[in-house]
């Protein structure tokens, strides 16, 4: 018979155990392992992200159960103690480090178009008071997810896990800066000096602007129908009418649209060759990352923790970061045209069954009968 590698096993295909070995070789990862290493203690984090499982307990019973098939994944039986040790000692960078060579991987998935579109933002991540070293920001007590996402290729780029009280602007100007891209963020990433630092770089942005920035107007620009189908109220060429026009001393669009609940939003663009209608759809594409955000949050764990201490809980969220892009990559190579959820409930199903991806949304083969048993009587039992 010939043999099959488990869903899971399909799924873990994308990871270069080669790469991973060298990334967990210079963290020195393995160094106290007692016999769990890196790549187990990686599979079992992914594994609860895909399975729905909240517990240590819950995960060492069910991932203990499947023992059978553990050999083909190179991993073996886990230990609850033994995951909570891990979970506190293991540096959370060589988790960070295997996302983003899965995210260089997945840049390669289809895109929607040519052009390079950066979307940023930042998400909470409450903790209970259980977790005291977690801080407080006035809002929240815990920590933030700082996200780069590209949304042609749907993949998170870039991932930052920061305590709760730092501003979304601070880990936003750290990103590295791609040439030629647009960002698209929201006001929150007010800084006039990495404003004019990705416009040097030849990069487009398209932010929101805060109330109070006073803006001279240069030019103001004739609406289209195209703009009147998009709800545009206004476009002008405005420049910084404040001190601060030092640090930014070039010019900006300014572009009002209405909403649909009848208020204005104002946009705010160093890109003064697109149309006013095409600035206001890149500034809606923003929603996508926070339908990101929406989406691990109900299909993944990052709200039930396995671990109290702030390394576990930051490998348990670059975790969920990994598993979405390894559901993508294994959606993309499947080709079942499955919608996000659909696919990841069948892979939550199916983990451990013996089947192919491509296969994965079709009902299992029916049983073929043995070809000596054709001319046998058989018994019907009333």
């Amino acid at each position: 018979m010939r043999y099959e590698n488990t869903v899971l096993g399909h799924l873990l295909k994308a990871i270069s155990r080669r790469r991973f070995a060298a990334i967990v070789a210079r963290h020195q990862g393995d160094r106290y392992s007692k016999g769990f290493s890196s790549w187990d203690h990686l599979l079992t984090l992914v594994f609860a992200q895909l399975a729905g499982i909240a517990s240590l307990r819950h995960l060492e019973a069910v991932w203990n159960a499947q023992a059978a098939r553990h050999y083909h994944l190179g991993s073996g039986a886990v230990c609850r103690s033994t995951l909570s040790d891990a979970n506190r000692r293991r540096p959370s960078a060589i988790f960070a480090e295997a996302f983003a060579a899965l995210s260089e991987q997945a840049g390669a998935l289809p895109r929607q178009g040519s052009e390079v579109i950066r979307l940023i933002d930042a998400t909470p991540v409450p903790l209970k008071s259980l977790c005291d070293w977690a801080e407080w920001n006035g809002r929240t007590r815990g920590l933030k997810a700082h996200v780069v996402y590209d949304p042609d290729a749907d993949r998170p780029v870039r991932l930052e896990i920061t305590a709760a009280t730092v501003n979304d602007v601070v880990v936003g100007r750290r990103q590295p800066i791609e040439p030629g891209a647009t960002y698209v963020f929201d006001k929150a990433y007010v800084d006039y000096a990495w404003w004019r630092a990705l416009h040097e770089a030849g990069c487009h942005f398209v932010t929101r602007i805060k109330k109070n920035v006073p803006l001279s107007v240069v030019e103001q620009r004739p609406l289209g129908e195209a703009e009147s189908a998009a709800n545009i109220e206004a476009d002008a060429v405005v420049e910084l009418a404040s001190q601060q026009r030092p640090r930014l001393p070039i010019r900006l669009r300014r572009i009002i649209v209405r909403r649909d609940d009848g208020t204005l939003l104002t946009i705010l663009s160093n890109d003064l060759a697109r149309t006013a209608a095409a600035l206001a759809a890149l500034y809606k594409k923003r929603w996508q990352i926070e339908l990101l955000f929406r989406w691990i949050k109900q299909h993944l764990k990052i709200r039930c923790f396995l671990g109290r201490s702030e390394n576990a809980i930051r490998l348990q969220i670059i975790a969920a970061l990994i598993a979405y892009l390894l559901l993508r990559l294994a959606a993309h190579d499947s080709r079942s045209g499955l919608l996000a959820l659909r696919f990841a409930d069948l892979v939550r199903a199916q983990l451990f069954e013996r089947r192919a991806l491509t296969a994965i949304g079709q009902p299992p083969p029916r049983p073929t009968t043995d070809p000596g048993l054709a001319h046998q009587f058989t018994l019907a039992y009333a």
